[in-house]
């Protein structure tokens, strides 16, 4: 495999990972979102006067769920435009390799 097929493989490879880092991420936030809704609406509907205290973990587990999708999103941001891609540099390098030896 010459080092032209070899860097449009792992650049394909890595646009396929940020589809599915997106993607993934995003369809667990969704699902983590409505989950926390709905049991905060549960609670809340048991115990009106706990609302408050319910509200501030609620927002506190929301930035949790949030979390998770923002560094997703950031890896994949980071493997799709960074100048010297790690997975790029390892095909470049044992290419350089193979050619001197």
């Amino acid at each position: 495999m010459d080092i032209v097929s070899a860097i449009s493989v792992v650049q394909g490879y890595t646009a396929v990972a940020f589809g599915l880092l997106l993607g993934l991420s995003s369809l667990g936030t969704a699902i983590g979102f409505g989950v926390l809704g709905g049991k905060y609406l549960e609670g809340v509907a048991r115990q009106p006067e706990l609302s408050g205290m319910l509200m501030a973990r609620m927002f506190i587990v929301a930035g949790l769920v949030d979390a998770f999708a923002a560094i997703s999103i950031g890896l994949g941001l980071y493997l799709l435009f960074a100048s010297k891609s790690p997975l790029l540099n390892a095909v470049l390098t044992a290419a350089a390799t193979a050619h001197t030896g």
